[in-house]
């Protein structure tokens, strides 16, 4: 053997150990680097760096996302981080390991996840799936959000949820038990807490602004002005009478209101739809003006008249003396409440809310019968003498007094 070929092979044993030296055991729950070298069989090939041995990781184990065909998460030559998690077969050297980027991974999203739990952070994900107790939800991991933290309402369909992509608070966490519970209900509700204080701060008595008829009671409707509900009682609803809200209203309308107070301790809105609207007696001179004809109901009798509506809000008073030509002693007597009737205006002053009307002065006067009176001493026009006839009588008995005392 020459000396060249010696010194050749010398250098190739070193070779030899100097690669040896750089070959690492391989154990369980290392993590190592590894080369895609083949796909077959739904499972990828892979050469683990610095080892000399080879590991499969399977199509499973390649995603925390369910893996339909593997050629679309992985190709020859990608680099991976991948953890062992056994061995396959008996030959610990040249055998192979089963590995996955899966559980890397997730480990990776637990540790991110604790972290964002204990800093109160809000995370965003999407919802994969629905289940008889709530949704599931991905952030890398499997996410659970009970049916009772799904919103601030009560919800009976799931459907409507899977797809979209939501903000959830942590509600409780433990990595050992891959059980992660979520809350979408919180997030909600902490932005219309936000919301509530924002609206409070910049509402003021006065204001006028629009919002949305979110419910209807008996009493009122409760309108929506961006995250906190006023209340337009029944009595703000309209000019005109509202037996219930839901006659006039309904849930979605868009209305005006007018801010008639507010009550930031007990968070309570007072608002009005009518304050916005003309009212009944807006531009009554024009409409009831004197002279004018006008068709109206008998809403109320009295003893010395009728209040007859004749605008929707608008009541005028026909005096028992403007009922009838004939002497009547009361309206009963020829008017009912209901009474559609005929009436003229005789006067309007809107600014004391007052119209005064007349039903005789639509109706014929009847002719008079006229008897000439019997002369009598007595009886003399109380105009012309400026005393009463009482008064003449009793000054007359006052003289025959005196004339019998003398």
């Amino acid at each position: 053997m020459t000396e060249l070929d010696q010194n050749q092979m010398d250098n190739e044993n070193l070779s030899m150990e100097d690669a040896l030296k750089d070959v690492h055991e391989v154990k369980v729950g290392d993590i190592v680097k590894g080369e895609v070298l083949k796909i077959e069989d739904k499972q990828a090939i892979i050469g683990i760096e610095g080892t000399g041995v080879e590991g499969v990781v399977p199509a499973k184990e390649l995603s925390t996302l369910p893996v339909e065909d593997i050629n679309e998460v992985v190709k020859v030559g990608d680099e991976l981080d991948l953890v062992v998690i056994s061995t396959i077969g008996k030959d610990k050297e040249n055998g192979s390991y089963l590995l996955s980027k899966r559980r890397l991974d997730a480990k990776k999203v637990w540790e991110d996840i604790e972290k964002e739990y204990e800093e109160g952070k809000i995370i965003e994900a999407p919802v994969t799936s629905t289940v008889k107790g709530g949704l599931v939800v991905d952030v890398g991991v499997r996410g659970f959000v009970p049916a009772s933290m799904i919103d601030d309402h009560f919800v009976d369909d799931f459907s409507e949820y899977k797809g979209k992509t939501l903000q959830f608070k942590i509600m409780e966490i433990e990595p050992s038990e891959n059980r992660l519970i979520l809350s979408h209900k919180a997030v909600v509700e902490a932005e219309k807490a936000e919301q509530k204080k924002e609206v409070m701060a910049n509402l003021h008595e006065g204001d006028v602004v629009k919002g949305k008829v979110a419910r209807l009671t008996d009493f009122g409707a409760f309108v929506d002005l961006g995250g906190i509900d006023g209340l337009v009682h029944v009595s703000e609803i309209s000019h005109s009478h509202v037996d219930k809200p839901s006659d006039v209203l309904s849930v979605g309308d868009e209305v005006e209101v007018k801010v008639l107070g507010v009550d930031p301790d007990r968070e309570r809105i007072s608002l009005s739809i009518k304050a916005n609207l003309p009212g009944p007696w807006t531009d009554i001179a024009e409409k009831a003006a004197p002279g004018t004809v006008l068709e109206g109901t008998v809403k109320r009798l009295t003893s010395f008249g009728a209040f007859v509506e004749i605008f929707p809000g608008v009541e005028g008073l026909v005096h028992i003396s403007q009922i009838s030509h004939k002497h009547i002693a009361t309206p009963h007597e020829v008017l009912a409440e209901g009474d559609k009737v005929k009436v003229k205006v005789l006067e309007v002053h809107p600014e004391d809310h007052r119209v005064a009307l007349s039903i005789k002065a639509l109706e014929e006067k009847p002719e008079e019968e006229h008897t000439e009176p019997e002369p009598d001493s007595y009886d003399m026009p109380e105009e012309n003498t400026g005393f009463t006839m009482g008064d003449m009588i009793g000054d007359a008995l006052k003289d025959n007094d005196d004339k019998d005392n003398q």
